[in-house]
């Protein structure tokens, strides 16, 4: 409540709010510790020096911001998929938070824009920049307002708009395989049908395929290929079997 009341009476100054603006359109909320967030955005290279000889950048929140991201994620990851395995989980995290991820992420929400460096820096040069400020970022908001907030920075601003969590799966798992060796173990005959194409409001290609298992319907799914297609139908089956394992019978 009392931090609510400071931040209302520091936004009351028209000169004072628009850092606190420019902020809140990158992270969905106001700042309440500025500071923290101003120093996120300062690169080495633009380093200000303090009273005792220390050269302020963001180099520090980017270590801590590192380990909020990987515990952040791991936490999202270990909810969403609580049927995968250890390995899939480590993967997966790691095509999230590597390098040329969170570059393209920093981008997506405008860093870019955000960031201080010294004139000499070449940014395309130096496209680490930016998922290196992304990191420091969510060492402020950890400073700031908590774990809590971290999660739901990354949950509701990053994956959610910015990538496709289904895709990683498909592209981690090869999910038509491990159902056609279930059902080899079990000797079913197993088909994937394709049902139809059409073309969707946005003028892209569906299409859509039906999964039979010893002549039953199990499933159907549509994607933007026929692999993905087929990729999803068979997650699904997998999900399926895995909820109710007595369809072994059903199908025998």
């Amino acid at each position: 409540m009392i931090k609510t009341v400071i931040l209302k009476l520091r936004l009351s100054s028209k000169s004072r709010r628009e850092p606190y603006l420019l902020f809140q359109k990158v992270l969905g909320f106001y700042p309440y510790k500025i500071e923290y967030y101003q120093l996120a955005m300062l690169h080495r290279s633009a380093s200000i020096p303090t009273d005792n000889g220390i050269m302020l950048s963001n180099e520090r929140l980017e270590f801590l911001g590192d380990a909020v991201l990987n515990s952040v994620v791991t936490d999202i990851l270990y909810r969403r998929f609580e049927n995968q395995r250890e390995g899939f989980l480590t993967n997966t995290r790691s095509k999230i938070v590597k390098r040329e991820s969170l570059n393209r992420l920093a981008l997506e929400i405008g860093l870019d824009k955000l960031m201080l460096a010294g004139k000499n820096v070449n940014r395309t040069a130096n496209s680490n920049m930016l998922g290196n400020a992304l990191e420091a970022l969510l060492g402020a908001i950890y400073l700031d307002y908590g774990y809590k907030k971290c999660k739901s920075f990354v949950e509701n601003r990053l994956l959610k708009k910015f990538i496709d969590m289904d895709q990683l799966v498909l592209d981690e798992v090869n999910f038509k395989s491990k159902l056609i060796e279930w059902c080899q173990k079990h000797r079913f005959n197993i088909e994937f049908e394709l049902l139809g194409e059409e073309l969707s409001s946005a003028n892209n290609h569906l299409f859509h395929t039906q999964i039979t298992i010893n002549n039953q319907v199990i499933c159907d799914a549509t994607g933007r290929s026929k692999k993905e297609s087929h990729q999803l139908a068979a997650m699904r089956a997998l999900e399926m079997i895995e909820k109710t394992p007595e369809i072994i019978q059903t199908l025998s």
